[in-house]
């Protein structure tokens, strides 16, 4: 499992980014959730997920968020 944080949402498209913790950029769709939604995702939210890799670049898939 990676872990991150939520760098940006982009609400009305339904995907975002995630900053990993080795500094590179992962997409997300909103469909990668798991236990949570995709508008109670914020900014900055810490997240674990993993990788995949797809035709537009790695691609995080089974997102969960990290309580604290």
């Amino acid at each position: 499992m990676h872990k991150g944080k939520i760098k940006k949402i982009v609400r009305d498209r339904g995907f975002g980014f995630i900053a990993d913790t080795d500094g590179r950029e992962v997409f997300f769709h909103q469909s990668s959730l798991v236990e949570t939604s995709f508008t109670a995702l914020n900014e900055d939210q810490q997240v674990e997920f993993e990788v995949e890799s797809s035709d537009k670049g790695p691609r995080a898939i089974n997102v969960h968020v990290v309580q604290s």
